[in-house]
């Protein structure tokens, strides 16, 4: 059997903290149209969410854990 390969791509939008949880960035942030708003404003809409949990399941299965 051959080896099973992770997915690149969600290799690079996932992170796994030190408990487990898996993480991914809002991707509301960088967008054309945030350049208006206020730098406190995009601050406060990023960052780093819970992936949900419907989607652990196959998102685990994607990066080979």
């Amino acid at each position: 059997m051959p080896k099973m390969k992770s997915n690149s791509g969600i290799k690079k939008r996932v992170k796994i903290t030190g408990t487990g949880k898996l993480m991914h960035e809002k991707g509301r942030r960088r967008t054309h149209l945030m350049q208006k708003q206020s730098s406190g404003r995009s601050r406060l809409d990023g960052g780093m969410v819970p992936i949900a949990k419907a989607d652990r399941k196959r998102v685990k299965k994607l990066l080979g854990k």
